[in-house]
C-alpha cells in the first residue's frame, strides 16, 4: 500500500508543473518572447502632512502658488499692508504763523519813560521769542504787585483805540502804552511796587517785570493808570 502512495504523490507533481508551464506559455505575444511590464496613466496623491508653496505643471516647469489668506494672485509679488497709523496717514501740518503767541512764546519788558503833560508814559514791549510767527491783537493786562505778590492799586482802564492784528515773526516786538498821573502833580496816594505783571492778550499766565521807576498812584483822585491797544514796534 505504501509503495502506490508515492505512485500517485509523484504522478500529481507531475500535472502541476504541467499546468503551470502552460500559464507561463499564454503570458506570451504569440511570437514565442515574453512582453515587459505594462505601464498606466494616472496621476498620483498629492502628499499631505505640510503646506505646498510650489506645483509644477506637466512639462515640469515650477509654478508658484498663493498661500492661505494672501489675497496675491500666482506669480506675483505680495504689496506692503497699508498703514493706519494717524502719525503716517495724515497729512503734514501747514507751516507758518498766524495763530495767536502764547506766553511762553514771549518776553516782556518796561521801555523807558516818555512823560509829557502831567503824564508818566511807558511802553510795555512783548518780544516773539520763539521759532515760529505768531500774532497778538488788543489789550494786554497789567497789574502793580508789592514783594509779596500783592496788588497795588485798581487794574489799569482801557482807552478807548482800535484793535488790529500785530503779527510777529520770530525777534519782532509789539508794544502798549502804559500811562497815569504823576502823583506829584495829582495828589494821589502811592506805593512803589516790586514788580509788574503783564499778561497778553487772551492769555491767562503771566510775565514778571521788575519795577524800577519809582511810586506809581494807587489810590484817591486820579489815580487811574491807563493802557491802550497793542501796535507794532518796540514804542521808543
Amino acid at each position: 500500500m505504501a509503495y502506490t502512495s508515492q505512485t500517485s504523490h509523484r504522478a500529481a507533481l507531475l500535472v502541476t508543473s504541467v499546468a503551470v508551464l502552460g500559464l507561463l506559455t499564454a503570458c506570451g505575444d504569440g511570437t514565442g518572447t515574453r512582453s515587459g511590464p505594462q505601464q498606466f496613466s494616472g496621476t498620483a496623491a498629492p502628499a499631505t502632512g505640510g503646506s505646498t508653496t510650489e506645483d509644477s505643471t506637466a512639462d515640469g516647469t515650477p509654478t508658484r502658488t498663493p498661500t492661505a489668506g494672501s489675497g496675491t494672485p500666482a506669480g506675483e509679488p505680495s504689496s506692503p499692508p497699508a498703514s493706519h497709523d494717524g502719525a503716517n496717514s495724515a497729512a503734514p501740518p501747514a507751516s507758518g504763523g498766524g495763530s495767536r503767541c502764547h506766553t511762553s512764546e514771549l518776553s516782556a519788558s518796561v521801555g523807558r519813560n516818555n512823560p509829557g503833560a502831567g503824564q508818566e508814559n511807558f511802553p510795555i514791549v512783548f518780544t516773539n521769542t520763539s521759532a515760529r510767527t505768531c500774532t497778538v491783537r488788543g489789550y494786554p493786562g497789567a497789574a502793580f504787585v508789592n514783594a509779596s505778590g500783592g496788588q497795588l492799586g485798581p487794574d489799569p482802564k482801557r482807552t478807548s483805540g482800535t484793535s488790529a492784528t500785530v503779527t510777529l515773526k520770530p525777534g519782532q516786538r509789539a508794544w502798549a502804552g502804559l500811562t497815569f498821573s504823576n502823583p506829584e502833580i495829582s495828589g494821589a496816594r502811592t506805593a512803589t511796587p516790586a514788580a509788574l505783571l503783564i499778561t497778553p492778550p487772551d492769555e491767562r499766565d503771566q510775565l514778571k517785570v521788575a519795577w524800577t521807576a519809582g511810586a506809581v498812584p494807587v489810590s484817591g483822585n486820579a489815580s487811574a493808570v491807563s493802557l491802550t491797544v497793542l501796535a507794532p514796534g518796540s514804542g521808543a
